[in-house]
């Protein structure tokens, strides 16, 4: 049976593959505080999304899980589990370990019923899809539909883009309409293999899979993105110029603004099916400045010393 409900583990810290160890703990830690159901009580959403990056850091921060999972990717929990038809790394009678990936696995697989199907006839099968950013799913039951993985730049998926892909000796070109999303579904009606029973072509799904940005992420429908602003900023507001994913525009700062607040910016978000745009969540997070001059340093001590507010005032009793 394929493996269902696939996770991008990547996707979900917000990393690239080539991820240190440092940086896959420095991601989780950011997002476990951002969604941690202490900082959201009673928020479903914020809860089920700290399971899921839980999840991501188990299986990341662990160097023999993550290459199981870099290796065979959604099958990496069963290259690692034993069968009834054999040896740990069996699977429905194959053995995952003398293969370097899933993909050379499935190459040989359908080459195997290509040229040795059911008494000697050739296999329903077909040719396996192939482009950049492919990859197969062969299917469960008697569902003779096919799923192949498409790799999309933030950019592709909000702009919408065409890509041109060989399925057997064949070139479809695909349309992706903008707002494009993770896990989106594209059906190219009959472009895949015969169905034996029904003689009719099945399906291909193309399932869409977004590759990390460095300063966007979509979340769910919404998309989210942090800026940071100085203590000076914090303290008076005003006006900072943010990046959208149509350029650079001002933003009002409130005086006070709290490091982790989110601010909207509406209609600057990911677009829907209906053509209209959601909006853009920007949180801020107050940096200070890691070197000072003379003069920013005195002037510091100066607030400091003149300070008529202690922030912690409301915590100092505060006991088990």
């Amino acid at each position: 049976m394929a493996a269902t409900g696939f996770k991008d583990y990547y996707a979900v810290l917000g990393v690239s593959r080539t991820a240190t160890t440092d940086d896959i703990k420095q991601a989780f830690r950011k997002l476990a505080r951002k969604y941690h159901p202490d900082v959201n009580p009673g928020d479903k959403a914020a809860e089920a999304k700290f399971k899921e990056v839980s999840e991501a850091y188990e299986v990341l921060s662990d160097a023999d899980k993550r290459q199981k999972y870099d290796q065979y990717g959604q099958y990496w929990q069963q290259a690692n589990r034993a069968s009834p038809y054999g040896s740990p790394g069996d699977v429905g009678g194959f053995d995952f370990s003398n293969y370097g990936s899933f993909d050379e696995f499935i190459n040989e697989l359908l080459g195997r019923f290509a040229t040795s199907g059911p008494s000697g006839r050739s296999s329903p099968y077909g040719s396996r899809p192939s482009g950049p950013g492919f990859g197969y799913d062969p299917g469960a039951g008697q569902s003779f539909d096919q799923e192949a993985a498409m790799r999309l730049t933030f950019s592709e998926a909000f702009h919408g883009t065409e890509k041109r892909l060989r399925i057997g000796s064949d070139s479809v070109d695909v349309r992706i309409p903008p707002g494009a999303k993770q896990g989106s579904k594209i059906r190219l009606k009959g472009k895949g293999p015969l169905n034996p029973y029904n003689k009719q072509p099945a399906d291909i799904y193309l399932v869409v899979q977004l590759d990390a940005h460095s300063f966007f992420k979509l979340e769910g429908d919404g998309l989210t993105a942090e800026i940071p602003i100085a203590p000076d900023e914090a303290v008076l507001g005003g006006k900072i110029e943010v990046p959208t994913p149509d350029g650079s525009v001002t933003m009002n700062l409130p005086a006070g603004v709290k490091s982790g607040q989110t601010l909207r910016l509406r209609g600057k978000g990911w677009p829907n099916p209906r053509g209209d745009r959601g909006d853009l969540l920007i949180t801020v997070v107050i940096t200070p400045p890691s070197h000072l001059s003379d003069g920013e340093r005195q002037l510091y001590e100066q607030i400091r010393d003149r300070r008529t507010v202690d922030p912690r005032q409301s915590i100092i009793h505060t006991r088990l």
